[in-house]
Parts: structure tokens; C-alpha cells; sequence
């Protein structure tokens, strides 16, 4: 008999971003690590004799806190990634619930019909986490083994042990970022002592700072989307220069120095190299802000760069500004650049605060139009 904890990944930038990230890589945010340590505490006088994780960077340095205080190394295999989402990789929920209703409904409530281009069944997903998971127990016959993966996954592979039917999305949730399942296998069958635990969590738990989830018939109404910005429009520009605007009167208490007819060139510029780089971003149907990247500047030096990230006064301090960092990690990330810059007028102190707390570090203080400017540069996933 072999005794198996199988572990969901701590929250990674995937899930702050609000974008699939099946196999679209990422590292643990600051509260992934906390959330780490917790597990760590947790397993501290638990007997492990071996320790597997997927070969994704969320799930490995979610292992590695399993790992402290023992000398095991980690085992790492593919067969454990999450599943693989085809042409939704990377994008964000907000689009997908949008371009993709009846998918995106499948998705959650109805499995076995959902199909994107691309895309590893779930049917596929649950028989490559089962012999996975058969020949990691088979592989340690009366040992404990520790397995960190992700959480579709581990909902797939959990309800065909557990002959849930896949139609029946009440029946199981999913798991909350470090959560962790009892089984044990013998005899060629699997016994689930106990699932989705997240007892060690507490505050940390990110389950707890939302709500949406709990009616699995609903998308996260939080998920922004995002949605090309014609610059040659005239409503387009006039909601763009409104933005770029309000956005210099934040950063500088008045708009002195703001020269829109400028900033529209350069806005047209961008877009007519690829409409990607410019952004309107929605809630639902509703104007959200703006995202505006450079897809030119810093690329002699593998960097991206961000012109503009701006949201509406009436969608500000809802924790919504993180998906537009998001959108243009995902946008740079694509072109294989190894980080994203940009530029925060000292005087900007919110807007410094915010990017420190997404990731972004200062490299140096530069003359700007206004005030002086702050350099920062945050690395790429």
C-alpha cells in the first residue's frame, strides 16, 4: 500500500493575472510563497520518502517547500503538468468567457464536451494523470510519496477515482492553491481518504477572497478582457486621449506638459505595427482603461515596453490593475523578451507602491516632461 498526497501548486501569477495557464509557465506570486510556507509547516513531522512534481515552475518551487528539512530530491516529469488548453493558453478569462461562451461553459459545468483547437481532452488529462500517478505509487509499494501538480488536473484525475461523473460540476470543486488529498493506492485501486484540504491555510487561502466560484454556472465577473483600440477611429482616440489625460493629471496634479496630439502618433504608431500593443480594456461590454505597449522600444536590450496602463476612476482599488500587467507579460512573454520597463513620475506614489507590489524593482531616477521619472523593470515569467 502506498500512501499519496497529492498537492495543488500555491497561487501563481496565472491566477493573479486571471489568465489560463495551462501549460503557459509562471512563478508563484508573494502569496504563493506564503502560502509555500504554510505547506511546509504542515508536512514538517509528516514521513515523505519521495517527492514529484510537474515540470512547471509554479508547481516545482511549490515542491520545493515539501523538500525543506528533508534530503530527497525532487522528481520531475510532464506527466504531471496541468492540462493543456490549446489556442486558450495564455489568454485572458475575461476573453475567453467572452469570445468563447458556450466552451467556456462546457469548461465548467460540462467537460466532456469542451473542445478548442488544440486542446488535451479531458478524457486524455485523466488517463495521463492516472498512469502517472499508478506508476509513481507503484514505484514506492509501502512508502509515503508527496505529488504537487494542478488543480484541473488533479479535479480530473480525483473524480474518475471517485466516479463522479464529469457533468455533475456540483459534485466537486476545484482546489484551492495548496491544497492537498489523501490516497492510497494497492491492489491496482485508489482509496480517497480525504480531498481539497486547506486547513493550513487560513487568511491565506485564495478561495477566501472570492466569491464568484461558489456558483459554478458563473464566470468571474472580475475576469477583464481586452479588445484592440483603433487610434485612426475618432471615438477610439477620443477615449484614449481622455484616459492618457486623467492619467498625466494623476501622476503630475495637472495636466501641463500633456501634448495628446503626441501621444495619438505614437498610439497610432504602435498599432499599425501590431494591434496587439494597443488595448481597450473591458468589463464585460463596459470601458474599462487602456493598455498601451511599445512592441519597438527596448528591444535591443530583450526588454518590453509599457506606455500607458490606465484604468477608470469607478474600477480602481478592486485589485483589477494586476490583469493589465498581466496582458503585457503575456504580450511580451510571447516575443521572447526577459522583462518589461517602464516609467512612474516620482510624484506618482500610488502608482510606485503598485508596481513594487507586482514585481517591479527601480533601476534609476531619469529627467521626464514634467517631473522626474522612475526607471523600473519587472522580469518575465
Amino acid at each position: 500500500m502506498t500512501t499519496i498526497y497529492l498537492i495543488r501548486h500555491a497561487e501563481a501569477e496565472g491566477n493573479l493575472f486571471r489568465r489560463a495557464q495551462g501549460h503557459w509557465n509562471g512563478k508563484l506570486t508573494p502569496r504563493g510563497l506564503q502560502q509555500a510556507d504554510a505547506l511546509a509547516g504542515r508536512f514538517a513531522g509528516v514521513r515523505i520518502d519521495a517527492v514529484y512534481s510537474s515540470d512547471l515552475e509554479r508547481a516545482r518551487q511549490t515542491a520545493g517547500a515539501i523538500l525543506r528539512g528533508r534530503d530527497l530530491r525532487l522528481n520531475i516529469t510532464r506527466e504531471l503538468r496541468e492540462i493543456n488548453m490549446g489556442v486558450w493558453e495564455g489568454d485572458s478569462w475575461g476573453n475567453l468567457s467572452y469570445n468563447w461562451p458556450e466552451q467556456m461553459y462546457n469548461f465548467n459545468n460540462d467537460p466532456e464536451k469542451w473542445s478548442v483547437p488544440g486542446c488535451e481532452s479531458f478524457e486524455a488529462c485523466r488517463r495521463r494523470m492516472t498512469r502517472a500517478i499508478e506508476g509513481i505509487a507503484s514505484a514506492h509499494d509501502g512508502g509515503t510519496v508527496a505529488i504537487v501538480a494542478h488543480g484541473m488536473c488533479i479535479k480530473i484525475f480525483l473524480m474518475g477515482v471517485m466516479g463522479i461523473d464529469p457533468g455533475d460540476p456540483e459534485a466537486m470543486m476545484h482546489g484551492d492553491n495548496t491544497s492537498v488529498s489523501l490516497l492510497h493506492y494497492g491492489g491496482g485501486r485508489f482509496e480517497v481518504e480525504y480531498y481539497n484540504d486547506n486547513s493550513h491555510l487560513g487568511e491565506l487561502s485564495t478561495f477566501a477572497r472570492q466569491q464568484w466560484w461558489r456558483d459554478t454556472k458563473k464566470d468571474d465577473p472580475t475576469s477583464l478582457r481586452f479588445a484592440p483600440l483603433d487610434p485612426r477611429s475618432r471615438h477610439d482616440a477620443d477615449f484614449y486621449i481622455s484616459c492618457y489625460r486623467d492619467s498625466w493629471v494623476v501622476a503630475h496634479g495637472s495636466d501641463a506638459g500633456f501634448m495628446s496630439s503626441v501621444y495619438l502618433s505614437s498610439a497610432r504608431s504602435h498599432a499599425a505595427k501590431d494591434p496587439a500593443t494597443l488595448l481597450k480594456v473591458l468589463s464585460g461590454d463596459t470601458p474599462a482603461g487602456v493598455l498601451e505597449l511599445d512592441p519597438k522600444r527596448g528591444k535591443e536590450l530583450n526588454r518590453g515596453w509599457i506606455s500607458l496602463v490606465y484604468l477608470l476612476p469607478e474600477f480602481r482599488g478592486h485589485g483589477l490593475g494586476v490583469q493589465l500587467i498581466g496582458a503585457a507579460d503575456a504580450y511580451f512573454s510571447g516575443k521572447k523578451r526577459s522583462a518589461v520597463r517602464l516609467h512612474v513620475a516620482v510624484t506618482n506614489t500610488h502608482a510606485i507602491a503598485f508596481y513594487h507590489r507586482y514585481g517591479f524593482r527601480d533601476l534609476r531616477r531619469e529627467q521626464g516632461v514634467a517631473s522626474d521619472q522612475i526607471l523600473m523593470e519587472r522580469e518575465i515569467t
